[in-house]
């Protein structure tokens, strides 16, 4: 008997746990923010009457800070998307399938653009040796950037180059083929320091690709496994992953 009631004693505080690890909705209906209320109706059951009254006070949340934001304001971009999906379907939620596809069509009409222009469109700043990394902001310690040479180079490449880099990627996000040996990997650096991420396959199988700070950057590989590393603001990252299908890989996001 003692057991039972310890075991569920145990039950009742991991239930708590993970109610208090969720999404507070009590007071939704009170809620004038966006991004709270559009967080609702991803999370919400399709059947919550609350929908129903949340729905059409969001949209017209949204259409009202885009009539008065400032023509700057790169929210807005991103709030006309939202607000053209709601008047689609309950709620902004998607899938992992139209996520995919959202980003695959984004690289294309990027490196088309890039293939039109005869070369890079990214804007970075390029690193030097004197650009420290902090490790230990309590201690005030930093460390030179050791790969400030290697990004520069990596990211320096000829106007032929970049064409057949650019052509091979194109080919990739266009080729369907689930039989292909290769296919496309994109990392997203959501940090502010420019980084090197290298990829480690079986045998003498590596790549390497330099990604601006808050930029992104593409590569073509075999499909397979392979060891994920990079420096991230003097902290290492390192992660295993099986290559199959196109992947978005994002580092240094909070």
């Amino acid at each position: 008997m003692k057991k039972l009631l310890l075991l569920l004693c145990c039950m009742f505080f991991v239930t708590m746990s993970s109610q208090k690890k969720g999404k507070d909705y009590s007071n939704i209906l009170k809620s004038k923010n966006i991004y709270e209320i559009n967080a609702f109706l991803r999370d919400a059951h399709p059947d919550d009457p609350k929908r129903s009254v949340l729905k059409p006070r969001v949209m017209e949340m949204m259409k009202e800070y885009i009539k008065n934001a400032h023509p700057a304001d790169q929210k807005v971009k991103n709030m006309q998307e939202m607000l053209a999906m709601l008047r689609r379907r309950p709620s902004t939620k998607i899938t992992f399938d139209e996520m995919n596809a959202i980003i695959k069509q984004k690289q294309i009409a990027k490196y088309k653009a890039e293939l039109a222009a005869k070369q890079s469109t990214t804007v970075y700043t390029p690193s030097t040796a004197q650009n420290t990394y902090v490790v230990n902001t309590t201690a005030n310690s930093a460390i030179p950037n050791t790969e400030a040479e290697e990004f520069n180079m990596l990211m320096a490449v000829s106007p032929v180059e970049h064409k057949n880099r650019t052509v091979k990627i194109l080919n990739s996000l266009f080729d369907n083929d689930p039989n292909a040996k290769e296919c496309i990997v994109l990392i997203q650096n959501k940090s502010d320091c420019n980084i090197i991420v290298r990829m480690e396959g079986v045998g003498t199988t590596k790549y390497r690709l330099a990604v601006p700070a808050q930029g992104e950057g593409s590569i073509v590989i075999e499909k397979g496994q392979y060891l994920f590393t990079s420096l991230v603001c003097g902290a290492q990252y390192a992660s295993q992953k099986t290559i199959e299908r196109p992947i978005m890989v994002a580092l240094g996001s909070q």
